[in-house]
């Protein structure tokens, strides 16, 4: 499960840091703003769930790593121990794990337009090693 965990965070980034710098500490209390993007609505929502869902104690967790998070937003460590709490959460709770990887999945992936112009252009969304040009022999 944590290896599913890891991955899942690796996908909510994105969404969670839009929330926290859209929202700032009202993140967990306040209701979706239809003037704030569909990204920054999706991080409030898993972030609300994971709250709701803690004790006392972890919602006082929650709430200072998201105020921590939300003073700077470029501070990769208070990030970090947000994420930190919310990984903390999914692994005590499957439930909300199911939840929160639902929501995230659900999301439209954004679509990749790769455009290769000209004589012997190449194109390629994931790649290893690309090597163009006369004269080259392949490693034996």
């Amino acid at each position: 499960m944590s290896t599913e965990i890891a991955e899942l965070m690796t996908q909510a980034g994105p969404y969670l840091s839009a929330a926290v710098s859209a929202y700032g500490t009202a993140v967990l209390t306040r209701a979706e703003d239809s003037a704030v993007d569909a990204t920054a609505n999706l991080g409030r929502r898993m972030l609300q769930r994971v709250w709701r869902r803690g004790s006392a104690t972890e919602q006082s967790a929650l709430a200072v790593a998201v105020e921590e998070a939300a003073a700077d937003t470029e501070d990769s460590d208070a990030a970090a121990a947000l994420r930190q709490q919310i990984k903390r959460a999914l692994r005590e709770d499957a439930e909300l794990l199911a939840e929160i990887a639902r929501l995230v999945a659900d999301q439209p992936r954004p679509s990749i337009s790769i455009n290769a112009i000209g004589t012997r252009s190449i194109a390629a969304q994931h790649i290893g090693t690309a090597i163009t040009g006369d004269g080259h022999r392949p490693a034996q």
